[in-house]
Order: structure tokens, then C-alpha cells, then sequence
């Protein structure tokens, strides 16, 4: 059961480690920064995942003890991850690109970072509702 428990922690380890690898080498190798967006964000917290899981694995397994601290950064950089990357993919929309330079989202709205909002949601002061 030991060497099994070795193996398992191991994989996990390794996997993060490819991630963590593949997300370093993206983020020098992609040009443009919004491909460069990608790598780092998607990659490292598949990696950092991998080590908290090996983390949690191993408290379980060898320990004895279940480690709840691990599973709470694991949601947590798997939830946030992701709302970082559009804000800062939005904030470079808004920086960088004209609204006529991006295609057609073919919905109702468009691009939400350049609508401007409805003119009965905003009192008289300018401020929104």
C-alpha cells in the first residue's frame, strides 16, 4: 500500500510539474499578449492544482488526517484563476483594440466592455441606479 501511495502522490506531482512547465514555456514562446494570457493562467493552475492535490493525498494517506486547507486554495485558485484572465483580457480589449477591429459576437449586445449602459438605468447625477 506504501508503494502505491509513493506512485500516486508522484503522478501528481510530476503532472503539475509538466503544467508548470508548459505554462512557463508558453508564456515565453506565444507572441502577442493575449495568447500569452492563456498559457500562464490555464496551465499554472492545472500545476498548482496538482501539488495540492499530492498535498491532500498525502496528509490523507500517509498522515492520517484529512487536510481541508488544501481543497479550500485548490476551489480557489481554480475559481479565480479564470475571472483574472477575462479581466485582464478585458482590460486589454479596452486598452488596446478599436470596437471595429473585433468580429461580430452575433448576440444582442456586442461587446460588453464598449456598450455603454442604457440611458434609463442612469439618474440624473450620472451615477447608475
Amino acid at each position: 500500500m506504501a508503494l502505491f501511495t509513493d506512485i500516486l502522490i508522484s503522478f501528481f506531482l510530476v503532472i503539475s510539474g509538466v503544467f508548470g512547465l508548459v505554462g512557463s514555456f508558453g508564456l515565453v514562446k506565444l507572441h502577442g499578449s493575449m495568447q500569452r494570457l492563456h498559457a500562464p493562467t490555464k496551465a499554472a493552475a492545472l500545476g498548482v492544482g496538482g501539488v495540492l492535490i499530492a498535498s491532500m493525498l498525502y496528509f490523507l494517506l500517509v498522515e492520517g488526517s484529512f487536510s481541508f486547507h488544501e481543497l479550500l486554495i485548490t476551489l480557489f485558485v481554480f475559481l479565480t484563476a479564470p475571472i483574472t484572465a477575462s479581466f485582464i483580457a478585458k482590460a486589454f480589449m479596452v486598452g488596446n483594440l478599436r470596437p471595429e477591429d473585433l468580429p461580430e459576437t452575433g448576440g444582442a449586445y456586442g461587446w460588453a466592455v464598449y456598450d455603454d449602459p442604457p440611458a434609463q438605468d442612469q439618474h440624473k447625477d450620472g451615477g447608475e441606479k
